[in-house]
């Protein structure tokens, strides 16, 4: 059975792993901005598997609205259209035979609200995500007072670090969303 300083590492760990994937998701959330990370994501069949993009093109922002993809292998080009032509981006490239060109309009208030939306749910599940973390290693503290490998002042010492954890996991991803939500307003 793992101590009290294994759990909450263990936790430390989990908590950091939830805010980097919460801020891997609002990364791909469209703003007014142009940014790799939006597409980077989108898979496309490449000799039958499905393949993100940031490893068959590289991928600029040469200005504010625009992004350029420009596979390595030409052959990608028509597969790498198809695929943002899929994806819930709603963005229609253009190619030139060499290169993909993405225009991103200007978004609409109605899109802007819908936006904030998704990244409020977005930052509730790494929030929940967080609290299921938290649970599962009050327990393990739990059952170490109960069997007796450790005292109950340990337990409440480790369970108020762990709540201090918890406190700052979630004001990151509070944090990170909302600058994420300023970032599409001024879009």
């Amino acid at each position: 059975m793992p101590n009290p300083k294994e759990l909450l590492h263990d936790a430390d760990t989990r908590m950091k792993k939830a805010n980097e994937a919460l801020e891997r998701e609002l990364a791909g959330i469209r703003t007014g901005r142009a940014s790799p990370a939006l597409v980077e994501r989108v898979k496309a069949e490449y000799y039958g598997v499905p393949t993100p993009l940031n490893q068959l093109a590289t991928i600029t922002a040469p200005e504010a609205r625009q992004l350029l993809i420009q596979p390595w292998d030409r052959t990608s080009l028509s597969a790498i259209e198809k695929a943002l032509l899929k994806s819930d981006l709603g963005l229609t490239p253009t190619s030139d035979g060499h290169v993909l060109r993405l225009n991103l309009p200007a978004l609409t208030e109605e899109r802007r609200k819908e936006l904030v939306k998704l990244v409020k749910k977005r930052v509730e599940e790494g929030r929940i995500s967080v609290r299921n973390i938290r649970r599962d290693i009050l327990e393990g503290l739990r059952s170490l007072e109960k069997e007796g490998s450790i005292s109950q002042d340990d337990s409440k010492r480790s369970q108020t670090e762990l709540q201090g954890l918890t406190d700052r996991a979630l004001e990151d991803m509070n944090s990170l969303g909302e600058a994420k939500e300023k970032e599409v307003w001024e879009g």
